[in-house]
């Protein structure tokens, strides 16, 4: 049975950075591309990040340039660095591994 915990979440201002985290349980993380998604209020959950088991990355227009998904396979942890924060990118971030498991998500809020 695969756990996602996620980390790092918090308030910061317009212009800020946060480093999100993605700690794993179980063995898949070796075997499984990972992925972090959004929801804001009142809107749909959408996909910002995923990463393949080889590094191969594929990014939501929204944060292109400014959203880093990367992993250790070793500490099965997955992180999005997000800088560059705007008050849009508020929402609550889940960590995904695809068709196994989610986290409980993190909350990001993005204001002055």
């Amino acid at each position: 049975q695969v756990q996602l915990v996620e980390s790092g979440g918090g308030l910061v201002q317009p212009g800020g950075s946060l480093r999100l985290s993605c700690a794993a349980s179980g063995s898949m993380f070796s075997i499984k591309a990972m992925a972090w998604y959004r929801q804001a209020p009142g809107k749909q959950r959408e996909l910002v990040a995923i990463i393949t088991l080889g590094g191969s990355t594929n990014y939501a227009d929204f944060v292109k340039g400014r959203f880093t998904i990367s992993r250790d396979n070793a500490k099965r942890t997955v992180f999005l660095q997000m800088n560059s924060l705007k008050p849009e990118d508020t929402a609550v971030y889940y960590c995904n591994m695809p068709a196994l498991a989610w986290g409980q998500g993190t909350q990001v809020t993005v204001s002055s």
